[in-house]
């Protein structure tokens, strides 16, 4: 027997699925320690979390009894965070009880409450449901919760932090106080502790993270690139890497449509998942996932949180997360269960030490690189293409006689160009990106004291002086000012309502600097001059001609730093901006007395003192 712990029935489901041994947190939950006790567990993200507990409840929910009676009130109760983990933890208990004869139900969001109501009504023994649907059905006497045995609550800290504390609590105080509760999670922080203290007796710890250790699955990428090309970028990484499924995570369901729409643009079978769909959507776009009909997966973290899909071999974070947490969660959808996987991050090098400050604290070893380039995507196409199944598989007689046909009438360098151009009609074309590795790393700021906030705020007084349209940044402001600088060109003027407000980001975005390495910006009539630290000077050239802006046009300005200070043959030089005289009080004329109007205190007491 490979599993002599368990009860025999749940070994022939396992070894129906496949199984031929338990994960560690699989065999922590069934010790003899935490038999019938409340349990809080901690266990990596995909180390089999929904089968344990399954086995958990099962010497609760049978007993001694082979199969579990005719269905009624519920038994057990499991709580999840999102629709998605909801019907995932469904399936999976389905499978696992299906020798017992156990009716598991849902009860979730967007889905027909009547419909739900109804197969309540028809009994059950298990109930998943994500906390906002349980408390309705609880408060409406749908749900009959008086018979429970044991209470579930999956992904615990992803529940508090999408604001489902109040349902929680409802649904725990409305339970049984005899009940079990089970509380399983990836992290136990001090909300999860304390909410483990007030619901839980005696709970049985089980932590089966080594926190000292990566995650030994998940292979850690992070890729320098521009700030703009993260959509090229993740269209290189999709053609470089061949997964059999990826999720590609954004920030906001905008930033999701944006890209899936792009992707879809390119070629890509991809489809996307954020807040705003239906369940009905989500649905089809997880089982276009699963069956292989779509390979790339477009969603929000919120909308991913706790899915199992497998297959997904690569994770890439179009935008970094906002902490550790989010980092791990993302990246544990990939390298469930003992299969590999790769973690992409896509670090803008303005974001980099941001970067680092999330990696150093997820405590994951990554390798730094840049981003694939075109002539890497095109050698491992040649590659595949050489490595295709087509090539090894038996030809049939009509196969054959096409061969022969086209061998009379072609030659093989013309046969084999046409497979070629027909292979790579299939794929979507790489982008040409920017290699961020050569960007300069910031200096550090040096130390600031009084006198230069002073003078900086004069500065700005200064400009602000300026009559709108002259505006001149001083060269002098810029901190890199003690470096040479170079002065460029753009199409853009006074008479195009140019402002360094939006003129500075353009210069960014499509040079590839930062504001270090921008000096004085003057504005022209027509055009736009400005400085940009030598260092970088080449560089910043060599981005601006390969910019596809088709409404900003930069080039270098013709002669050295101090020609370009001059006035320019046919246009207006900048005027200056005027610095304001300190006030000085206009002096008194003989023989007046000062002025002893008006209603301040000094006043009223000098007139009460003549009184």
């Amino acid at each position: 027997m490979p599993f002599p712990s368990i009860h025999p029935l749940f070994e022939r489901a396992l070894t129906a699925q496949g199984y031929t041994e338990l994960t560690s947190v699989q065999e922590a939950v069934i010790a003899p320690g935490a038999e019938g006790r409340d349990l809080l567990v901690s266990a990596q993200t995909g180390s089999g979390k929904t089968v344990a507990y399954g086995l958990a409840l099962a010497h609760t929910l049978l007993g001694d009894a082979e199969k579990l009676g005719k269905p009624g009130a519920p038994l057990a109760l499991i709580i999840a965070p999102t629709r998605e983990l909801a019907m995932q933890v469904q399936r999976e208990l389905n499978w696992l009880y299906a020798p017992t004869g156990a009716r598991v139900v849902s009860c979730i969001g967007g889905m027909d409450v009547r419909r739900e109501a109804r197969t309540l009504e028809d009994g059950c023994h298990i109930v998943v449901g994500t906390p906002g649907r349980l408390r309705d059905h609880i408060e409406r006497g749908r749900l009959d919760i008086s018979t429970l045995l044991a209470v579930t609550l999956d992904e615990a800290d992803e529940m508090l932090d999408l604001g489902f504390r109040e349902d929680i609590e409802f649904i725990l105080d409305a339970t049984p106080r005899e009940r079990r509760t089970l509380l399983f999670s990836a992290t136990i922080p001090r909300d999860i502790a304390t909410l483990a203290r007030h619901y839980q007796t005696d709970a049985f710890r089980i932590d089966t993270v080594d926190r000292t250790q990566p995650h030994g699955d998940i292979e850690y990428r992070a890729l320098r690139i521009a700030p703009h090309e993260t959509e090229h970028a993740v269209v290189n990484i999709l053609r470089l890497i061949e997964a059999r499924g990826a999720i590609v995570f954004c920030q906001t369901r905008e930033a999701v449509r944006h890209l899936h729409a792009s992707l879809v643009e390119r070629g890509f079978a991809a489809v996307a998942l954020s807040g705003e769909f239906s369940q009905s959507e989500r649905t089809h776009a997880l089982q276009a996932l699963r069956d292989g009909r779509a390979r790339v997966c477009v969603a929000t973290d919120v909308a991913a949180r706790g899915i199992d899909l497998p297959g997904l071999e690569l994770v890439i974070h179009a935008e970094l997360p906002n902490d550790r947490d989010t980092l791990l969660h993302r990246s544990g959808r990939t390298g469930r269960a003992g299969r590999k996987g790769i973690c992409v991050l896509l670090v803008p090098y303005t974001r980099r030490r941001k970067a680092e400050g999330l990696i150093a604290q997820a405590r994951v070893d990554v390798v730094w690189s840049g981003p694939p380039t075109a002539e890497q995507i095109r050698i491992a196409d040649q590659t595949r293409m050489q490595d295709d199944p087509i090539f090894s598989e038996p030809s049939s007689e009509e196969d054959a006689a096409l061969a022969r046909m086209l061998i009379s009438q072609r030659s093989p360098e013309e046969i084999a160009g046409a497979l070629a151009r027909l292979y790579r009609s299939r794929l979507p074309a790489p982008e040409d990106l920017y290699d961020a590795s050569s960007a300069p790393e910031r200096a550090p700021r040096p130390p600031r004291d009084r006198a230069d906030k002073r003078e900086r705020d004069a500065r700005r007084t200064n400009a602000a002086d300026t009559p709108s349209g002259q505006a001149t940044v001083d060269p002098s402001y810029s901190p890199r000012s003690a470096e040479p600088m170079v002065w460029f060109r753009m199409n853009v003027g006074r008479s195009n309502n140019a402002d360094p407000k939006w003129i500075l980001p353009v210069i960014c975005r499509v040079g590839h600097v930062t504001k270090k390495e921008i000096g004085a910006i003057k504005i022209f009539e027509k055009e736009t001059k400005f400085e940009i630290a030598e260092s970088v000077a080449p560089r910043f050239a060599s981005a601006v001609r390969r910019s596809t802006d088709e409404n900003v046009h930069i080039q270098p300005a013709a002669g050295s730093m101090q020609e370009m200070r001059k006035k320019p043959a046919g246009d207006s030089a900048p005027r200056e901006s005027t610095t304001r005289e300190p006030f000085k009080p206009r002096p008194r004329k003989e023989g007046k007395a000062p002025y002893a109007g008006g209603k301040g205190p000094r006043d009223f007491g000098k007139r009460n003192l003549d009184k």
